[in-house]
């Protein structure tokens, strides 16, 4: 007889959610930044600064507004867990009847779920009030620093290609392989997120090749149309 042992990846949200999003932001807010910009025609000092500037307050940015929010997020937890705490201590018999109400929601008798209750609540009872009254977990809590570094850390991997890309290609030639390259680098991503977060390969792939083909074009018509040499 073999053991069975499904795999989950609900514990990749946090981490994968901030990685996912700040690959996919460095990538195509760099790449579309360098577009517009290659559509006006500058000198190369101008692109590689504006790119380089884009790449480092980009990062800075992200990894702000991602530990704000999760910060935040933790706040809110701490504050549910310490209001939890206190109602255990100075009203321990209806925290026991709301726990036990809930589970008999999900199903179990009433019998049943009064015994789960109690013996949860006998092995740790702020434990079973946060899993299954306020929904926090260890593994779902706010990490603000996970979170502020895979997005900060993320971003500069997505946005060192284009500026790789700047570097290294001719200026008449800057603006298709530009769009080509980006358009490859969000398909892995999409693919690798996909793949690591147990979802369906292609309409992964859709989202960010739509996306991105959107932003590529909008600024570089908006390069073109403005039609200005800032050399």
């Amino acid at each position: 007889m073999h053991s069975h042992s499904e795999q989950h990846y609900s514990h990749r949200g946090n981490w994968l959610r901030a990685g996912v999003l700040g690959a996919n932001d460095g990538l195509i807010s760099t790449a579309s930044l360098l577009m517009g910009l290659a559509a006006a025609k500058p000198d190369f000092h101008t692109l590689m600064l504006t790119g380089v500037s884009a790449l480092v307050a980009g990062a800075i940015s992200m990894a702000a507004g991602e530990y704000v929010s999760v910060s935040s997020q933790s706040d809110t937890e701490r504050a549910d867990l310490a209001k939890e705490e206190y109602e255990l201590a100075n009203n321990p018999e209806r925290e026991l009847a709301e726990l036990a109400g809930i589970y008999r929601q999900r199903g179990l008798t009433p019998e049943l779920a009064q015994q789960v209750a109690e013996q949860l609540t006998a092995h740790n009872a702020l434990d079973a009030h946060a899993r299954d009254e306020i929904g926090i977990t260890e593994t779902a809590s706010a990490n603000p620093l996970q979170a502020s570094g895979a997005s900060a850390l993320a971003f500069c991997c997505g946005a060192i290609l284009p500026l790789l890309v700047a570097l290294l290609t001719p200026s008449e030639q800057l603006m298709t392989v530009l769009a080509g390259t980006t358009l490859i680098g969000l398909a892995i991503l999409g693919f690798l997120s996909a793949k690591l977060g147990g979802a369906r390969i292609l309409p992964a792939l859709m989202r960010v090749l739509i996306w991105g083909s959107v932003a590529l074009a909008s600024t570089a018509f908006i390069g073109k149309l403005l039609g200005v040499n800032v050399a």
